[in-house]
């Protein structure tokens, strides 16, 4: 099969650009910065014929020639598990994931992820994600149950990542938060980036940090606790969990952010709704799905208390 390839040719407007920017600008409908990245470090982009680096100056009149490679064959192996499907045709699905399976093989999760029960459910994934990653879109957390789309070819893959890129897929989450929010709605508006003092998570900084917005309101208050409706302006990794301990409301069960609650040992978060234009038919469509059990019985146990 013949490689996809793509040809430029620098222009007065563009110099001094970096090489990933120039090819983010140009090519971000059809592949992700990070992919580019790979690329350019993969040898699979030259700069008037020979390798170079992301952060290379383009100047006017240099050839910009990108080589997509063939998708490899990935040696992740399939595995039956019951998977949760709210939706399927031939260009994507729409999965409801439960807590505490991963999105995709990662250092220490290998097995019984959500990929492996992909390559299982279906014939044909979307390449684009990588390897490891077969027709990953999005990703929600491990313990953070809900709605993902899935896209098995690749121009639904690129149609549906330039809809989370651009903030028009409508994403909406359910979270259960210590204390009880007084405002019935706000926005938070705060920048993420890695903890300076924890690698592991990611902070509220104001250095090396990416523009983060989240949005809440109040759908029901208990006694030291609230449920609350987020939507997503944004989506930085840990994102609704960082903000929302940085604003003093943590989510319950959320110990890598700041509480705890007996009986209830993850993340009180559900991705509940999740809406996007379909790929083919040009038609918005919005999922919605249930709690699942735990959240269910946590939200009546606060009701009768």
């Amino acid at each position: 099969m013949q490689k996809e390839t793509y040809h430029f040719e620098v222009v007065p407007e563009d110099k001094g650009k970096r090489l990933d920017k120039f090819l983010v600008e140009n090519l971000s409908k059809n592949f992700s910065r990070v992919f580019l990245q790979k690329l350019i470090a993969d040898a699979h982009i030259m700069v008037n014929g020979a390798t170079t680096k992301p952060n290379h100056k383009i100047l006017p009149g240099e050839r910009i020639d990108v080589a997509i490679p063939e998708a490899i064959e990935s040696e992740i192996k399939p595995e039956k598990i019951k998977l949760d499907v709210i939706y399927e045709d031939a260009e994507l699905l729409v999965i409801n994931k439960p807590v505490g399976m991963v999105v995709h093989p990662a250092p220490g999760s290998k097995s019984r992820t959500l990929v492996n029960a992909l390559l299982a459910h279906c014939k044909n994934l979307s390449g684009i994600g990588g390897v490891l990653k077969p027709g990953i879109v999005h990703r929600i957390d491990k313990d953070v149950s809900g709605l993902l789309v899935v896209a098995k070819t690749d121009r639904a893959h690129r149609y549906l990542a330039s809809q989370f890129k651009d903030k028009t897929a409508s994403r909406v989450y359910y979270a259960l938060v210590k204390g009880v929010v007084q405002l019935d709605n706000g926005i938070i508006d705060l920048p993420i980036g890695r903890s300076t003092r924890d690698r592991k998570k990611m902070a509220v900084v104001f250095e090396r940090s990416r523009e983060a917005v989240t949005r809440y309101k109040v759908l029901e208050r208990f006694r030291n606790t609230t449920l609350l409706e987020i939507t997503l302006g944004t989506g930085r990794t840990h994102q609704i969990r960082v903000h929302l301990s940085y604003i003093g409301h943590p989510i319950l069960g959320d110990v890598k952010y700041g509480t705890t609650m007996t009986g209830f040992s993850r993340p009180a978060l559900h991705a509940k709704t999740l809406g996007f234009v379909h790929p083919i038919t040009k038609k918005y469509v919005q999922f919605d799905t249930e709690f699942p059990h735990d959240m269910k019985v946590l939200i009546e146990n606060l009701r009768k208390s």
